[in-house]
């Protein structure tokens, strides 16, 4: 009471609605000019416009009398747009630029809540908006400008080509023919802003006149904006009640309903989500993600969700692999949709991914080749399959992307029985369909019986390693013994003592052996240097009798020797791959094969007058540490020692060099001039060119 006291009415205005200019208002908003210049003033050419998009273009008169007005520019902007002649295709007839062009854009999309409004006598009259359009000086002139230039050059360009024109007429055409456009084709095409763009530029321009603001029909159209008729009965739109009144002042936007979602899609509002049924919480949640373990299924869905109606619900969207939620494949592809890679039916498509879901109910491992052999559908299919629920590895495969989940099966048995009865009707549906042999029925591995990959830590590999090695410790004296027995027996001669051998007996070494995995397919059952069959696999250097080290070391020597004079530059990878191969074609029971770690190569390197070249690699490289271990031969005994020398010097300096630059440094070092071919003999011996630059062999980071 005390506020509308201190705050009285002064007067009260009428207000009335005209309706005469419904639909057909605009305001026009201009650009800003000098304070002397009013719109009054303004000459306006002509106008026309696009009445679906709103579209406005008026051409105004500059005044080239005004002081400001520069007249050689405006000379100089008509001459490049129309050039020397003037005809009625001229944008600027009098050669000055005498007039300017607008574009409009619409300055808001909902102009509803928008009105003009005439006080009059006491009465206000609002008239509502059709559209709001900000105008602002449009350039195209300059387009045309660039044209005539071009235009011109080409003239000039093709004067001398008059005796071509025959030969210029005929032209080759090829004939392409379409293929028939499918409907999801089509709408993407629809929505394409090319198509957008072609819409527009089709519809026709409407021309209009303008008429000033003191003339005649002004005056009668400015009428239009008072309301017709003053009686209550024509203004029912003001008999309402207060808070209709209100609504009508403040609609709500048509623009937000219109952009709210019925449903979330791919981002997801937790209050909406929260206010579906729990169903299709479960199923929108299912649809996006995909695969989600029950924990972070019940976090999502909010305190004080039953968990027992959640296990009833996910059962009817997602099955259980590997203790984690998958959604269902016809979920995904619901009945009468096809792939929008091949076009396939969904049938086809939810036989396909409950394969992949099934094999990895057998295995974390998956392979590409293997499914899109078996269910026969195109990469792009196969691929989405394994993307919805797995990550791929190189050189191995696809991994299921959760780990498994032994918390949920420990808690709910029944429902792992009961989802394993589903899978075992899903078998049998896919051998009838895919005629499925043996071989994709079981388990690669008998850890996919567990469902869950065994982790083992480098430390228990050691220890592993440790506990091989002394119990073959024994098995390798035996051996020794035998052959030491067998030497005596053919050499009656040199008679030895068998009591005073001793085997030469040092600590376990914490080493471990050099990595040979990745040729376990080459090497014909070598692991390491030993062979399978003799079980003993994981032999560490330092374990061998005295008489054998001896052996193994002139084999080794003998063997980087020979590979250095052939390569001159290795890096230990490379090098331990040679070795590896050079593995393969020995004999079995070859002394190499007792077992050589990566400390040992590297010493023999050094042994045999090789050095290990310091080369900086980039900071950000992407090499292992055996690729960054470069080895190079320092004295071959030729003519060229020196010259890989002073190379070598160099890329211990610089990672990559330019050819001339090595030219130049073998010059200014060697003291003389070298031709190409020797330059060429250098470089082949110990580098690789990659973009027009030179690495040492084994170096170059693609």
């Amino acid at each position: 009471m005390a506020n509308e006291e201190d705050d009285p009415i002064i007067q009260e205005i009428d207000v009335f609605l005209a309706r005469s200019l419904l639909e057909k208002l605009y305001l026009f908003q201009y650009p800003i000019r000098p304070a002397s210049m009013t719109y009054d003033d303004v000459t306006h050419l002509s106008a026309k416009i696009k009445p679906k998009q709103q579209k406005v273009e008026l051409e105004m008169a500059i005044d080239t009398l005004n002081p400001n007005y520069c007249r050689s520019k405006g000379e100089q902007i008509a001459l490049n747009v129309d050039g020397t002649c003037t005809d009625e295709t001229s944008t600027y007839s009098s050669k000055l630029m005498d007039k300017q062009t607008f574009c409009s854009t619409q300055a808001a999309s909902n102009v509803s809540r928008y009105a003009a409004a005439v006080y009059k006598k006491g009465e206000l009259h609002l008239t509502p908006l059709h559209g709001i359009l900000q105008l602002r000086p449009s350039f195209t002139y300059l387009d045309k400008a660039d044209a005539k230039h071009r235009e011109r050059e080409a003239a000039n360009e093709g004067g001398d080509s008059s005796q071509d024109e025959a030969e210029d007429d005929v032209k080759q055409i090829t004939v392409r023919f379409s293929r028939p456009e499918t409907e999801q084709a089509r709408q993407r095409r629809v929505q394409s802003y090319e198509f957008l763009q072609k819409r527009q530029a089709e519809e026709h321009w409407v021309h209009l006149h303008y008429y000033g603001l003191k003339d005649s029909r002004s005056e009668h159209e400015r009428q239009y904006l008072f309301s017709q008729g003053h009686g209550l009965a024509e203004n029912t739109e003001l008999i309402k009640s207060p808070s209709e009144y209100l609504m009508m002042l403040m609609p709500p936007s048509i623009e937000e309903e219109n952009d709210k979602p019925v449903a979330p899609s791919n981002v997801l509002s937790m209050a909406q989500l929260r206010t579906l049924p729990l169903a299709d919480q479960i199923k929108i949640l299912m649809k996006n993600v995909k695969v989600m373990p029950f924990a972070n299924l019940m976090s999502l869905l909010g305190s004080g969700t039953d968990s027992t109606a959640v296990l009833r619900c996910i059962q009817q969207v997602a099955m259980l692999v590997q203790g984690n939620w998958v959604v269902k494949s016809d979920v995904l592809y619901p009945k009468d949709t096809s792939s929008p890679h091949s076009g396939v039916p969904a049938e086809v498509l939810c036989r396909g991914r409950d394969f992949v879901m099934w094999k990895f109910t057998q295995d974390r491992w998956v392979v590409r080749k293997e499914v899109a052999a078996v269910t026969k559908l195109c990469p792009e299919d196969v691929k989405d399959f394994l993307e919805h629920m797995s990550v791929a590895r190189i050189n191995k495969g696809w991994e299921f992307m959760l780990p498994y989940d032994e918390d949920f099966v420990k808690k709910h048995p029944d429902i792992v029985q009961r989802q394993h009865m589903l899978w075992m009707g899903i078998q049998a549906k896919l051998e009838k369909v895919y005629n499925l042999l043996k071989e994709h029925l079981t388990p690669k591995k008998q850890e996919a019986q567990s469902a869950h990959p065994l982790l083992v830590s480098g430390e228990q590999r050691v220890n592993m390693a440790k506990a091989k090695v002394k119990q073959n410790y024994g098995q390798l004296e035996k051996e020794f013994q035998k052959q030491k027995a067998e030497m005596k027996s053919n050499d009656t001669s040199a008679k030895m003592d068998v009591s005073n051998i001793r085997i030469k007996e040092e600590p376990v070494s914490d080493e471990e052996p050099m990595d040979t995995s990745a040729y376990k397919g080459m090497n014909n059952g070598i692991v390491n240097g030993l062979h399978a069959e003799e079980d003993s696999t994981d032999s560490l250097n330092g374990h061998l009798p005295g008489g054998c080290i001896d052996r193994v070391a002139q084999e080794l020597k003998a063997f980087v020797s020979s590979t250095f004079k052939k390569q001159f530059v290795l890096t230990l990878s490379e090098l331990k791959r040679l070795f590896n191969l050079h593995l393969a074609s020995l004999p079995p029971g070859h002394t190499l094969f007792s077992g050589i770690s990566d400390k040992m190569l590297q010493d023999m390197v050094l042994d045999t007058g090789c050095k290990q070249i310091l080369v900086p690699f980039p900071p950000q490289t992407a090499a292992s540490p055996d690729e960054l271990k470069v080895y190079a031969l320092w004295e071959a005994g030729d003519t060229y020692d020196q010259h890989r020398q002073v190379l070598l010097e160099i890329f211990s300096k610089n990672y990559r060099v330019r050819r001339n630059v090595i030219q130049n440094q073998l010059s200014q070092e060697c003291g003389e001039d070298l031709n190409k071919q020797e330059v060429d003999r250098v470089l082949k011996d110990c580098c690789v060119s990659y973009g027009g630059m030179w690495y040492l062999k084994g170096t170059v980071q693609s």
